[in-house]
């Protein structure tokens, strides 16, 4: 999806144009985030988490709407060439989904989320290093000691210094909160 503004009348074009991707793609999911990084001047995506309806060999008479989380890999895709790659990571070994991701540069920081498997909004927050070498993309995860526990929010950047504002979001099933 790219945009393109044109001159002072601000003009704004969006096109979206379907990429074929090669190797390891992911499977259809919600609640998922897709980040951008950068590292070594090339640029990749970076997608994580979210949830998929049960397998159709799993599903019973019982459970045919039924949705697991998906597997705690991390997706990268190389938007230049259409190559997608899997990699997974010890740090990130719970299904996610609904988290808060913010990247910087090399780094996409996961924050909260929501887990089916525990039932629970752990507060997590974990930095991931993509190093985009040739050949082959080297990924770390490392956990950080403080998070939220909230998922379902939105964040933005409040100006060129690294700021952030989070907002909305649930740190309980009824309980709503808002962080800054």
């Amino acid at each position: 999806l790219t945009m393109d503004s044109r001159g002072c009348n601000r003009k704004l074009t969006v096109r979206c144009k379907e990429k074929e991707l090669v190797a390891e793609v992911p499977g259809a999911r919600y609640g998922h985030t897709m980040s951008m990084v950068q590292s070594r001047g090339k640029t990749a995506c970076v997608l994580f988490g979210g949830r998929s309806y049960m397998p159709a060999g799993e599903r019973t008479t019982e459970s045919w709407n039924s949705v697991v989380d998906c597997p705690s890999q991390v997706f990268l895709f190389d938007l230049e060439f259409g190559c997608s790659s899997a990699h997974t990571l010890p740090e990130l070994h719970d299904g996610q989904s609904f988290h808060v991701a913010l990247s910087r540069e090399d780094c996409v920081y996961f924050i909260g989320g929501h887990s089916l498997t525990s039932d629970s909004r752990p507060p997590r927050l974990f930095r991931l290093r993509v190093e985009l070498l040739q050949g082959s993309p080297l990924l770390s995860c490392e956990t950080l000691d403080t998070g939220l526990s909230i998922s379902s929010a939105i964040v933005t950047r409040t100006g060129p210094s690294h700021k952030y504002i989070i907002l909305g979001g649930y740190q309980s099933d009824s309980q709503k909160r808002m962080e800054c």
